[in-house]
């Protein structure tokens, strides 16, 4: 497995393509105030749903019986009133009792078992759906990690999957459960009263179609309240990231009220919902009390004419109350299938972004490398119409270092950026031992593939985790031989927990050149084919540069090497070093014919060296070491 934390190799933007590659589009642009797109959300339900369709239907079988013993007691006050009250008929009380509590506890027992099952198969679905959008987004390309922020994508895998468990947990169940409530007693009401129920029959069926604007109202707003929540929670966690740089330009005040902004922007968001949450509650609560108006005076009316028992009013009175109860509750419901819809349509939009082995071509298989590496007229742009790289033409063969120098912006991390697969050529062919990249697949290719960046990448583990991470089943003897040849021993073993020291997010706890000696531990570990050094040593005192030198040299030896070098005097026993300007390979060659050639690397080499020697050297040592390097040469 390679050594490789995040990478600064690309820059952000689209893949141009000759080739037929799907550009990776920022997800939040596209969120909006969009309706959730149902003809992408009902076939991701579906697949939730298949697997448990088994769990669904015997959870619709007791839902049944749970409702069904629910209107027992309703429909026993009939004959509790006119049989037992009204004619003393006595002798079916205990009849009548018995079947309210055998029909109570039937109900009970169908509730909790309904609520063990479904609840706890909402949860599972959540931890799935969130293995499973992880899983996707380690396999997306980096060009969609570069126009995506960190933070919005752990909101889009933590948060949005949060209200799924409505689908297949007890909301759906109580969706269902509250319409057959309401369809049992509708008919028992029919077969009380005609009259009474068509009326409110009507004025539910205006009610509904109230409902049904409402949701389409409601639906937008909590996709937006997604979007809103990954935006706020993306930059609170570059904040956090970035906290040294905030209170370094104490910054904490403009974070604070940027911070503060998105706050707002999620409150108005909340408290729209919450403004059309409560108007379907007040509407509820008119038509409950316009139908209950009605039945009054229409019940009262058919008891006195005798159409009507006492016992049946009250009965009907009840029923009616079951009926618009389930209606009602399906606001609240409504509104939880809502939000679980809209977070299932983030999460499919998600899960619809093409992963990088899935561009067409990539069926080959490599096996062990010989790390032959060979650009051949390659071009390269991110948005189509703007090349950022000119027929590169050039080969790196195993066991040689070949160094690239250039202006900020000339194209080296973009060529790194090939050579690692992240990108993939516009035109040209990039070959790993005669193969064209573009047809590999990824995982056999970047298993033998070693990164060490300037910026080293550590996670909040322990020293051993972090080492491990490039090869996770390596023994004792060669984890200690990594750490003995990038010299981590010499430090780990000082500290109490030795290896198993906790090294704090990003390896806040230890110091620059203790972190890259990990980094460079992690990569020998790795024993890649083919090395990527994004300068590793130029930020480093010389003293910890001396030490982390050996071990990369070292790490080096019999590997193909790509060094994208700032310092330039770190360079010189390079085999080839490439001149990059404007996208364009300028001048090649080793540091001997290049300097002796008088062109761009030799203003490059001596301006440095000269700033170089100019800040660290008294005045006219720098001149006396220019001829004394002159003179060896010779």
């Amino acid at each position: 497995m390679p050594s490789i934390g995040p990478s600064n190799f690309g820059a952000p933007g689209m893949k141009a393509a000759d080739r037929p590659v799907r550009a990776s589009k920022n997800l939040s642009e596209s969120s909006g105030l969009a309706k959730p797109n149902l003809n992408r959300v009902l076939p991701e339900m579906w697949k939730l749903i298949k697997p448990r369709r088994l769990l669904m239907g015997g959870s619709f079988l007791l839902m049944v019986i749970n409702r069904g013993s629910g209107l027992v007691l309703p429909a026993s006050t009939r004959y509790l009133i006119d049989n037992v009250m009204g004619k003393h008929m006595l002798g079916q009380l205990p009849l009548i009792v018995g079947v309210v509590v055998a029909a109570t506890l039937i109900q009970g027992v169908t509730s909790y078992t309904l609520t063990q099952l479904l609840s706890k198969e909402g949860q599972r679905l959540i931890a799935e759906l969130r293995i499973k959008a992880q899983k996707h987004i380690g396999k997306l390309p980096v060009a969609f990690y570069d126009a995506n922020r960190t933070g919005a994508l752990v909101a889009r895998i933590m948060s949005d999957v949060e209200g799924v468990r409505n689908l297949i947990g007890t909301g759906i169940i109580d969706f269902f459960g509250g319409l057959l409530t309401a369809i049992f007693a509708f008919g028992y009401l029919v077969h009380l009263s005609v009259q009474m129920t068509l009326v409110t029959f009507v004025i539910l069926v205006i009610f509904g179609l109230i409902l049904q604007r409402a949701f389409k109202t409601i639906r937008p707003i909590f996709r937006e309240r997604s979007k809103i929540n990954s935006e706020v929670t993306g930059r609170l966690t570059e904040s956090l990231g970035g906290v040294r740089v905030i209170k370094g330009y104490h910054a904490e005040a403009s974070e604070a009220e940027v911070f503060a902004g998105g706050a707002h922007r999620l409150l108005a968001n909340v408290i729209s919902s919450l403004t059309a949450q409560s108007l379907m509650s007040l509407a509820s609560t008119v038509v409950l009390g316009v139908v209950g108006a009605l039945v009054m005076y229409l019940g009262a009316h058919q008891v006195v004419t005798g159409r009507l028992t006492t016992g049946g009013y009250v009965t009907y009175v009840m029923f009616l109350a079951f009926m618009i109860a389930p209606i009602v509750q399906l606001v609240s419901i409504g509104t939880q299938l809502t939000e679980a819809a809209a977070g299932l349509d983030r999460t499919a939009e998600l899960l619809s972004e093409q992963t990088e082995d899935a561009e067409p071509g990539r069926v080959r298989e490599l096996g062990e490398m010989k790390g032959e590496v060979d650009f051949r007229n390659v071009t390269f742009a991110y948005e189509p119409g703007k090349p950022v790289l000119h027929g590169i033409s050039f080969a790196s063969h195993p066991g040689t270092v070949t160094a690239l120098v250039g202006s900020s912006g000339s194209g080296k991390s973009t060529i790194i950026s090939l050579v690692c697969a992240f990108h993939t050529a516009t035109g040209g062919e990039v070959l790993v031992d005669g193969v064209d990249l573009a047809t590999v697949k990824l995982d056999s290719y970047r298993s033998q593939l070693g990164v060490v960046l300037q910026e080293t990448f550590l996670f909040d583990g322990t020293i051993r985790e972090n080492i491990l991470f490039s090869h996770p089943t390596a023994t004792e003897a060669q984890f200690e031989e990594a750490c003995r040849i990038a010299r981590v021993d010499e430090f780990a073993e000082r500290f109490p927990e030795g290896y198993e020291t906790i090294v704090g997010e990003r390896g806040v706890k230890l110091s620059g050149g203790q972190r890259q000696r990990l980094s460079i531990a992690r990569a020998i570990l790795a024993d890649p084919r083919i090395l990527i050094l994004d300068e590793a040593t130029s930020s480093l005192d010389s003293e910890s540069e001396a030490m982390i030198q050996a071990g990369l040299n070292h790490l080096m030896k019999g590997r193909t090497t790509f060094v994208i070098a700032h310092r330039l005097s770190t360079i010189r026993r390079a085999e080839q070093i490439l001149v990059i300007e404007a996208g364009n390979i300028l001048e090649q060659g080793t540091h001997e014919s290049l300097y002796a050639l008088g062109g761009r690397y030799y203003d490059l080499y001596t301006r440095q060296h000269g700033l170089e020697t100019n800040l660290f050297l008294a005045p006219g040592e720098g001149d006396k070491l220019e001829e004394a390097e002159e003179t060896s040469k010779v």
